[in-house]
């Protein structure tokens, strides 16, 4: 993490909105697995596919592509089926679990552009309890980048967005935090190639601890 983009370790927040797949959970593999078949199914680039569909809803990548005779809705929901059959190495982030048990329940929230049932299983798979509040790509019209979940995330804190720091790995997670109006710190843990963001980075949550003052604020600390 440069000095240059620390900002976000500096400061108190009300409340934190993660984002889940490559944010507090690693299942890269899982993923690419079900999405790789999905993609040469369809006589798709592989390679050139492959970095479109991470961080947004399904639905969404599905429909980008205006695959002739393809259904969108129909076939993410057969994609979602097989990914939530497939959670072979879908672990936690290292530091993610403890990081989020030091949380104040009612403070932070799962933003995810998964459907609930993967969610649940990818969760699950990587041994991090349901928290109090979770956004899926159900409770949204418009996926990520569009930032209504990171709205409807800080609705359901209570908050405004200006009073939450949003945890991303990729751009269209990035982009949804900055236009809900919310700080963002990014994971890059998953990340094969280094990021170019102006906002504060973190590989995971090893190295930090949360601090939750009195009156329930939050900050981030570097551990000792």
């Amino acid at each position: 993490m440069s000095a240059a983009s620390s900002s976000a370790i500096t400061k108190t927040y009300s409340g934190f909105l993660f984002d889940m797949d490559g944010t507090i959970i690693n299942s890269i593999a899982a993923a690419e697995r079900v999405w790789g078949d999905w993609a040469r199914s369809k006589g798709l680039d592989v390679e050139k596919f492959m970095p479109t569909m991470h961080g947004k809803r399904g639905v969404d990548t599905i429909g980008q592509l205006n695959l002739p005779g393809v259904d969108p809705v129909a076939e993410s929901a057969g994609i979602m089926e097989a990914e939530i059959a497939d959670v072979e190495g879908v672990v936690a982030l290292p530091g993610a679990i403890d990081f989020l048990a030091s949380l104040p329940p009612e403070r932070w929230a799962i933003v995810t552009s998964s459907p609930y049932r993967l969610a649940m299983a990818r969760l699950a798979a990587a041994g991090i309890p349901v928290p109090r509040f979770i956004v899926t790509a159900e409770d949204v019209k418009v996926g990520k980048p569009d930032p209504q979940c990171y709205i409807l995330g800080a609705q359901r804190l209570g908050l405004g967005t200006s009073e939450c720091l949003v945890f991303e790995d990729v751009m269209a997670g990035i982009k949804a935090g900055e236009a809900a109006g919310a700080d963002v710190l990014v994971i890059t843990a998953t990340h094969s190639h280094p990021v170019e963001t102006n906002h504060t980075t973190l590989q995971n949550y090893e190295n930090v601890r949360a601090h939750v003052a009195g009156d329930g604020s939050m900050s981030i600390l570097r551990k000792d």
